[in-house]
């Protein structure tokens, strides 16, 4: 009745208090329909919808800039900006981001998948305005759990210097993906306790100006906020305490698992897709480490806001106690953290997924690897075939990790493998270790595997032929036995299969042994080729004779794609790689 009509934001404006109360209950039966049947983040979402109304209908966007941090919580900006399409009707629902993107509309300003992001962005708009003589207001909406991260801090110790119009909504929850954690949040439950009112004040000693909203999900208190922040010139921190999941039940009650769902049943909650009975690497991780802790006091795993990477769901994390550690979204600390442990004989164990580990670059090669200390990385989703987002890719891992020195990087191809590394990573004491957990279905091998990592790039010979050898590196060893064998089918050259298991180096000898009855080397690795494995090998063999060829990803911000085409696009089916290998060698 409302929504449909709603096609600027200057059709918000025209709505009473009533009609917008209306309104919310209209875009909650949206989000719930799309979100049960395509999936997406469903808390951060449901939990913004009188904020997100609130701001269009005092604000005057796009003139006034709104920026939301993560974006993940931008679904309901967009059906109040031009694209409710997407979320009303079933065969559009592929036709706008999970995030905003600026191609979409003139009212997204930024394409923001990652956390903490939006108080520097918005700064950045707020001075570029000054220096142009505007005077519209940006505001940049942040959530509590996003606070976490250092450029978060930086962010506002810079807008405290910047002296005019700049306004930031604390989005504040109570959660991040998971509960939060940190000294912050005890000031922001000060504050909240307090009505706003208490001595101690996190923004106001950052020097901002401050303000307090105790219903951020009462449409009419935050147009009333709103409206006294409007074209204030100075920074000003609009506090908002607001439910995450609010208007469904089940979401309000479990809040960490309705953070981000796959389609399911809007009456019993229950996913809709059956993802098999093999388990992921997940639950094999949390199971191995549980019991690594209790055996060793000093094992401690730790997590940077997203616990249920490694499986460690709330049953877990209390089961391990303080061997369990959440630094919040900081993965920046989480690094440095492990590599302090080490350096005192502790035994850290650090989960991540692989596009978040960007974030820490710094720390990686200047605090941990400088220093080698023998910290433990565990890297999810280093993958193709992962989340398919462009501010969410999971490709770069491997030219990041790889190349920084005293990093030994592994890359397991089945369950016996990675259980092997992870064991050897955490008794060891030599290096700094990162493994690349497999991004596959679990996989038993079925055969022993190693126990002993200590001499690095020692690659495995798996089946030993001629002519052709290929070296197939984690997740893509099922891809190298597939082009194996419809190799031979179709040729009948009989190649050779190599595990290289280690990312960061070459194995020389081994290299030079292929010399004798090989004449080309195909490398294969789930990620972008540019500073990747496969260089390594090319450049090893570059003054030879010996032929390569390199088979990865290009190097490019790729967004929701289709996993297939992507693949063919790159020559990854192992057709496409046959026909390449007998169009190089005849």
């Amino acid at each position: 009745m409302y929504l449909e009509n709603i096609y600027s934001p200057e059709d918000v404006k025209k709505l009473s208090v009533k009609e917008l109360n209306g309104l919310s209950g209209e875009i909650r039966m949206a989000l719930l329909q799309k979100l049960s049947e395509h999936g997406g983040h469903f808390g951060p979402n449901f939990g913004i919808v009188e904020a997100t109304i609130a701001l269009h209908y005092v604000f005057n966007s796009p003139k006034d800039k709104i920026v939301f941090d993560v974006s993940h919580q931008s679904y309901v900006h967009k059906m109040l900006t031009g694209r409710k399409d997407a979320f009303l009707n079933p065969d559009k629902y592929d036709e706008v981001s999970g995030y905003t993107e600026p191609k979409e509309s003139k009212h997204d300003f930024f394409i923001i998948g990652h956390t903490s992001t939006s108080i520097s962005l918005a700064s950045g708009l707020a001075k570029g305005r000054d220096l142009n003589g505007g005077n519209e207001n940006i505001i940049a909406v942040i959530g509590d759990g996003s606070l976490s991260g250092g450029e978060a801090f930086e962010g506002l110790d810079y807008a405290a210097d910047l002296g005019s119009n700049m306004i930031i909504i604390v989005n504040d929850n109570q959660m991040s993906i998971a509960e939060n954690h940190g000294g912050l949040y005890q000031n922001l439950k000060a504050l909240r306790d307090s009505n706003g009112q208490c001595e101690c004040n996190y923004f106001k000693a950052m020097g901002l100006d401050y303000m307090y909203v105790k219903d951020g999900n009462n449409v009419e208190t935050l147009i009333e906020a709103f409206s006294k922040v409007k074209d204030i010139q100075h920074p000003i921190v609009v506090h908002i305490n607001t439910l995450k999941g609010k208007g469904y039940e089940r979401a309000e009650q479990n809040k960490e698992t309705y953070h981000w769902r796959t389609p399911f049943n809007i009456e019993t909650g229950e996913a809709k897709a059956n993802y098999g009975q093999t388990g992921d690497y997940s639950e094999v991780t949390a199971r191995y480490l549980l019991k690594k802790m209790k055996e060793d006091s000093r094992v401690v795993t730790i997590t940077s806001g997203t616990p249920t990477v490694m499986g460690f769901t709330p049953n877990r994390r209390q089961e391990a106690g303080k061997q369990f550690v959440d630094v919040g979204i900081a993965e920046e600390h989480a690094v440095a953290l492990a590599s302090g442990i080490a350096a005192n004989g502790g035994k850290p164990v650090y989960g991540v997924y692989s596009t978040f580990i960007q974030r820490s670059y710094d720390q990686l090669s200047q605090d941990l690897c400088i220093n080698n200390n023998p910290a433990v990385l565990l890297v999810f989703w280093g993958t193709l075939s992962g989340m398919n987002d462009v501010t969410h890719l999971c490709f770069f891992d491997i030219p990041l990790i790889s190349n920084i020195p005293n990093m030994v990087y592994l890359a397991p191809t089945c369950k016996e493998e990675y259980l092997a590394m992870l064991e050897w990573s955490i008794r060891q004491n030599e290096h700094p270790v990162a493994i690349r957990v497999p991004a596959t279905e679990v996989i038993s091998c079925g055969e022993p595997v190693d126990t002993d990592y200590s001499e690095p790039n020692r690659y495995k010979i798996t089946h030993r032929g001629s002519k052709v050898a290929i070296l197939a590196l984690g997740s893509f060893f099922g891809l190298g036995q597939s082009v194996i064998s419809l190799l031979k089918k179709q040729t009948g050259i009989d190649a050779t299969l190599i595990n290289p298991r280690y990312i960061t180096g070459v194995d020389s000898v081994l290299m030079n042994e292929l010399k004798a009855d090989h004449q080309l080397v195909i490398t294969l690795e789930d990620g972008v080729l540019d500073g990747g494995f496969g260089e390594k090998i090319a450049r090893y063999y570059g003054a030879s004779d010996m032929k390569v060829l390199n088979f990865g990803a290009k190097k490019e911000f790729v967004d929701r794609f289709d996993l297939q085409e992507l693949l063919r696009a790159n020559h990854l089916t192992d057709e496409q790689i046959v026909e390449d290998i007998m169009n190089l060698i005849g």
